[in-house]
This record gives structure tokens, C-alpha cells and sequence, in this order.
């Protein structure tokens, strides 16, 4: 009966646009819905994960919610075309030409968006990771990842942005993600210390055996190695436990110590730099 009564006395064009504007009411309403569910689920997850003491990997879900906002995009747009009367298959047989030259135009803004996706996917550094490339002055900590570019800040605390193309292409460390980390020295020992050596190489070994933070489990030598140009060499190679670039360096400054502890104990020297000047024969004194 309403709809008879709305025939009489509206036009038709009116009825039209009344139902047009409610659809297109209605996908705003339900767009907006999932847009902030994701937002929400987003901020949940993170403030879940800073009062707990889980670890989340931030660019697994900085990933989805991307994911989330571009599938919300593209249905969104392609239904309100659809409710407005544009048939998307006329319009993609139209742009088809139009198209292949935006392909070619924005080849790299798809490379850096394929090269964003293949690091979400394969997930070779995330977000606090620290990484450096040996093909490239990279090196840094990774502050964003974005669909076009990745964020590291230098040590320095200079930012740079390197498009996400780059890392298809190039060999990428992550320090990071070290089991160990590795001392590795040589130490000079002077040559008239020769006799020594034995005990000190035995000495030098016997104590990274028995130190609390070098891993038993990993590598460890201790041997005399070369007879250099002014030095006697011993190799020290060992793995700490700790990956803690700080607390290596306090336990490397203690082994090294330690080295000199017991070098200084059997009474030989660290040697330093020196030539020996062999004479065959003497000037003979002139008497003035």
C-alpha cells in the first residue's frame, strides 16, 4: 500500500535515487564496519602483547591489517561502481589499452609492491631486526616496512629509505638472528718467549674451558699458528654466549684479560713491532 501511495505522488526518478542513495548508505555503513574491526583488531593485538610478555611478530600483523584495509578498498569501490550502474568487465575491456601503458609507467611502484610482498612472506628481517648488506651500504635497524619501502635507521640515527625492490635483488645479513656471537683474536708473543708458547697456548685453553660464558658445545681453539715477522701467533676462537652486542664486549674484554693474566704469569711478553739489525762485520775504531 506505502509503495502504491509512493508511485502516485512521487516520480519515478525520485524513487530511483532514494533507493540509490540507501545502497550506497548501506555499503559505506558496512565498508566502515571492517575498516575499524581491523583497526581494532590491530590495536587489541598490539596492547595484548605489550602488557604480556609474548612475543608478536609486529610485521606478520602489520601485514594482514594491510592486507585487510586493501581487500575492504577494492570490494568497496568495485560494488559501488556496480550500484551506480558501471559495468567493471565494459570498464576493463575499455582501459585495456590504457591500462598496459599505466603497467609500463608504474613498473616500479609494482616491483616495490611484489618486492614488500615477498618480504612479508618470507619474512628474512622484521621490524626491530638489526641487517646490513654486504652488496650495499646498508645497515641498520628496521624501523617500517611499507608496501614500497622499508625504513632503517643507520647507527648513526640517520633514516634511509630503500624501496622494497632492492632486497630481490641483493644478499641481506641479519645479525639478528645470531645463535652466538664469535671472539676471534691473534696474539702476538715475542720470540724470545718461544719456550713458552706450549704453556701459554695449554694455559689459554684451560681457562675459556672453565669460563662461565664461553658455549662448550661450539668451536673453541687455542693454538700457536705462525712465526710472523716480529711475533710468535696464537689463535683464540671461541663463541660467547650471550648475543647481546653489550654484554659480548664485556665478556670478550674479560677473556682478553685474562690472555694477559696469563701470559704475564709464565713471565713471557705481548709483542710488539721491532727489526733486528745483523751486522757481518764491525767498522774498525779510528783513533783520533
Amino acid at each position: 500500500m506505502a509503495k502504491l501511495y509512493a508511485k502516485a505522488h512521487h516520480p519515478e526518478e525520485w524513487l530511483e535515487m532514494i533507493s540509490l542513495v540507501r545502497d550506497i548508505g548501506f555499503l559505506l555503513v558496512v565498508s566502515w564496519f571492517f575498516w575499524r574491526t581491523i583497526s581494532e583488531f590491530r590495536q587489541q593485538f598490539m596492547t595484548r602483547d605489550t602488557r604480556s610478555d609474548s612475543q608478536v611478530d609486529q610485521t606478520t600483523i602489520d601485514a594482514l591489517c594491510k592486507l585487510g584495509y586493501l581487500l575492504v578498498v577494492v570490494i568497496t569501490l568495485i560494488t559501488f561502481l556496480q550500484t551506480i550502474g558501471i559495468s567493471i568487465s565494459g570498464l576493463l575491456a575499455a582501459g585495456g589499452i590504457g591500462g598496459i601503458a599505466i603497467g609500463f609507467a608504474a613498473k616500479d611502484i609494482l616491483a616495490n609492491f611484489f618486492g614488500g610482498l615477498t618480504i612479508y612472506l618470507d619474512r628474512p628481517f622484521s621490524v626491530g631486526d638489526w641487517i646490513r648488506s654486504p652488496d650495499k651500504d646498508i645497515e641498520g635497524t628496521v624501523e617500517m616496512i611499507s608496501w614500497r619501502h622499508t625504513r632503517i635507521r643507520r647507527f648513526n640515527k640517520n633514516p634511509i629509505y630503500i624501496p622494497n625492490m632492492l632486497f630481490t635483488t641483493i644478499a641481506v645479513e641479519n645479525p639478528s638472528r645470531m645463535s652466538h656471537r664469535r671472539i676471534r683474536e691473534t696474539i702476538g708473543i715475542r720470540y724470545a718467549d718461544l719456550d713458552k708458547i706450549a704453556g701459554i697456548v695449554s694455559a689459554v685453553r684451560d681457562m675459556l674451558q672453565h669460563h662461565p660464558e664461553i658455549d662448550q658445545s661450539q668451536t673453541l681453539i687455542v693454538n700457536f699458528v705462525t712465526f710472523n715477522k716480529s711475533s710468535l701467533d696464537i689463535m683464540i676462537y671461541a663463541f660467547t654466549r650471550t648475543r647481546v652486542w653489550e654484554e659480548y664486549h664485556h665478556v670478550k674484554q674479560d677473556v682478553l684479560i685474562k690472555v694477559g693474566e696469563v701470559i704475564s704469569a709464565l713471565g713471557a711478553k705481548v709483542a710488539f713491532p721491532t727489526q733486528t739489525l745483523h751486522l757481518a762485520t764491525l767498522p774498525e775504531p779510528q783513533s783520533t
